[in-house]
């Protein structure tokens, strides 16, 4: 008899131990799963703030202000097609925007997607309200809204802007959602 009851603690401290390793090894997973849920949160929280930071260069008409977050090499294509090569040629045609039909121009982001393809590459999709236009004739416009594609690079630790599309939101009252 006591044979049996020593050969049952036995067992017994064996099943503990196991489920103790067991709980052990589970919790260790639980913490790294939170943890590479948390890197990707520091990224869009970056990535927000490079929108951030394009909407606020907008809003205040600086053409530098507005364009510091793109790569040297980063392409803009505006809402009107234009095509701006390089961090220098945006600035340069941002300022020239700013100058004409967007001088009193204001931006409001309504929603921002982000998507990471990579860990260094995320895809962003900004929808803004835009207000304060004017045509070439000096005609003020309607607001309306824009969305932008832009593709974002993280080097050295920083998000930058590689590449912006910008596109109106159903731009024709005829247009199909």
């Amino acid at each position: 008899m006591l044979c049996r009851m020593e050969e049952a603690m036995k067992r017994l401290k064996r099943t503990a131990c196991a489920a103790v390793l067991g709980l052990t090894a589970l919790s260790a997973y639980g913490v790294m799963a939170v943890a590479q849920q948390t890197a990707p949160t520091t990224d869009e929280q970056a990535i927000r703030q490079v929108v951030t930071e394009m909407t606020e260069g907008f809003n205040s008409h600086n053409g530098r202000a507005a364009s510091i977050m793109y790569l040297p090499d980063a392409r803009l294509i505006t809402v009107r097609g234009e095509v701006m090569e390089g961090q220098v040629a945006i600035e340069k045609g941002l300022a020239s925007i700013f100058e004409t039909r967007a001088k009193t121009a204001m931006q409001r982001t309504l929603s921002v997607s982000i998507r990471l393809l990579r860990p260094d590459i995320a895809l962003v999709h900004v929808t803004n309200e835009l207000s304060g236009l004017v045509a070439p004739d000096g005609t003020a416009l309607p607001s309306h809204q824009e969305l932008s594609l832009r593709v974002l690079s993280k080097q050295d630790g920083r998000w930058q802007v590689a590449a912006f599309h910008n596109t109106m939101v159903r731009p024709f009252a005829t247009s199909p959602r």
